[in-house]
């Protein structure tokens, strides 16, 4: 069966206080022999629990994700709660088959999340390290690399292919001053193409996109004529149109064009730049992070662990080597207290009524 979101397998719907209720639940279970869930660092404990009234009796439940990955947005630390409480059979996988095995970037990844500094030092690998000590210096090199020199050289495109992750959205470097620089140089302004103010973010024909929320109502169709519906957070996108007489933009996601009313297209947000946080569970073949000293709650290992394993042929850092010993130091992580792994071990009994 396609794969779907666990919302949609769900059949979540929102009422009034946008709190979610689950058509699929121990009533009406799934129909399935077996599920198997990525990503599950991702999932918050609300989510894990309403799939576990969702089974069905002697379906098998396999559950895929990496620790070491930042912790779902949402409550709960689910994965690293149901590992660490040793209840149940956990297998890691060691055998790399995404990318070679003397890859540099997942050489390095290793690295950072054993608490190494990354070798900065080879030129001819797929990681590489450029040294910049001023923000103006790393934007103009982020600028360079995306407009010209990456795409000269490795054929990659600006839009789809390369992405640019920040720690932040705010700052010289964050996110929101890094998307407004990237449109500038890679879709100008120009005469030609239209434009559109919605919730403070312009939009412009060419622009590159992302959807910020799940949206299973919103139709999309192909080129050949195929409909369905349903958009999700995290689906990338170019803006092909837009019609200001209709009020709609049409936005190309990997073939299916959906229209949005501009009302919807606050639901977009710019995606030449995105944070760490919004680009995990994607992959990108190129990722350039730029590497300035932020607030040291936002630069620890783990983000940077998932910052690099989103790449999966190139990854540049500009910036400082200060930064990159920093976030490879911080092993600050979220401490979530969910009460899960207590609970399977036996340490903690709830009553029926805690």
């Amino acid at each position: 069966e396609e794969a779907k979101t666990l919302h949609r397998l769900l059949q979540v719907e929102w009422d009034e206080t946008d709190s979610p209720t689950f058509a699929r639940n121990e009533q009406k279970p799934l129909e399935c022999d077996a599920l198997i869930i990525d990503e599950l660092s991702m999932v918050d404990i609300t989510l894990f629990e309403a799939v576990l009234r969702a089974l069905p009796m002697g379906c098998r439940l396999v559950l895929v994700g990496d620790c070491d990955q930042l912790p779902s947005v949402g409550p709960g630390n689910v994965l690293g709660d149901l590992i660490a409480s040793g209840m149940l059979p956990v297998v890691q996988l060691r055998h790399i088959f995404r990318q070679s095995r003397q890859s540099l970037i997942i050489t390095n990844a290793h690295k950072i999340i054993a608490g190494e500094m990354p070798v900065l030092n080879d030129h001819t690998g797929d990681f590489f390290f450029m040294q910049r000590t001023e923000p103006e210096q790393i934007l103009q090199t982020i600028q360079e690399l995306c407009g010209k020199r990456l795409p000269a050289t490795y054929a990659f495109s600006p839009f789809m292919d390369i992405q640019v992750l920040s720690p932040t959205r705010k700052g010289a470097l964050g996110t929101a001053s890094l998307n407004k620089m990237l449109q500038s140089v890679l879709n100008p302004h120009a005469a030609k193409k239209k434009e559109i103010q919605i919730n403070g973010h312009r939009f412009r024909e060419g622009d590159k996109v992302m959807q910020t929320k799940n949206n299973y109502s919103l139709s999309w169709e192909r080129s050949d004529g195929t409909m369905g519906e349903g958009v999700y957070n995290g689906d990338i996108g170019i803006i092909q149109q837009i019609d200001k007489s209709a009020s709609v933009l049409t936005v190309d996601m990997d073939g299916r064009f959906v229209t949005y009313e501009f009302e919807t297209a606050a639901e977009l947000e710019l995606a030449y730049a995105l944070t760490v946080h919004k680009s995990q569970g994607s992959e990108f073949p190129a990722v350039i992070m730029p590497m300035y000293p932020g607030p040291r709650p936002l630069y620890y290992r783990n983000l940077f662990y998932t910052a690099v394993t989103r790449a999966k042929q190139l990854l540049i850092l500009v910036g400082t080597q200060q930064t990159v010993r920093m976030m490879v130091n911080n092993t600050r992580r979220t401490r979530r207290y969910s009460g899960l792994k207590d609970f399977l071990t036996g340490e903690v009994v709830f009553d029926e009524e805690g």
